[in-house]
């Protein structure tokens, strides 16, 4: 039986030349408010910005059966990018003006598998230190009842971002 899934997103343009005009933290409220639109990838995966504090930001996501891998269960690409960007944005959370990041790694564990009857799951990022030119973040994959699903540690180069 064939399933169709239809979705839409923004231009990425319009947020990536607001990144680096006030504060990390002050973008990513923006972002959380529709002011400025989400990357296209929270529209391609139905994974949506729920919650930013500095130093922390949290995504939420319904998994359904287009998150599936060959064997029945949520594919790991959709837990780490889940993760990255919890990890990345708490750590964007932290930044001056003037200033963006990029992740130089991530490392995941997977501890539980993820189905479309798991529910609502949540992906909770936290900066556990920032320097000057790097950034070490974590990030807890969680479902409804907080059971740990995943788990990852992102470092990330934090990179001035110039005026335009």
């Amino acid at each position: 039986m064939t399933r169709s899934r239809t979705y839409t997103w923004q231009d990425p343009r319009i947020s990536a030349k607001a990144v680096g005009r006030e504060t990390g933290l002050e973008f990513l409220r923006r972002m959380l408010a529709g002011e400025i639109p989400s990357p296209p990838i929270t529209a391609t995966l139905g994974f949506a910005l729920e919650q930013v504090d500095f130093g922390r930001a949290v995504f939420v996501m319904e998994p359904g059966e287009e998150h599936y891998n060959p064997i029945g269960s949520v594919h790991g690409g959709v837990y780490a990018t889940m993760l990255d960007s919890a990890a990345g944005c708490a750590v964007q959370s932290t930044l001056p003006d003037a200033m963006g990041y990029t992740s130089l790694d991530l490392n995941v564990k997977f501890l539980r598998p993820i189905t479309a009857d798991t529910g609502k799951v949540r992906a909770v990022g936290t900066v556990l230190s920032r320097g000057r030119r790097t950034a070490l973040a974590q990030a807890e994959l969680l479902d409804s009842e907080d059971r740990l699903l995943a788990h990852a540690t992102s470092s990330c180069m934090l990179i001035p971002v110039p005026p335009r």
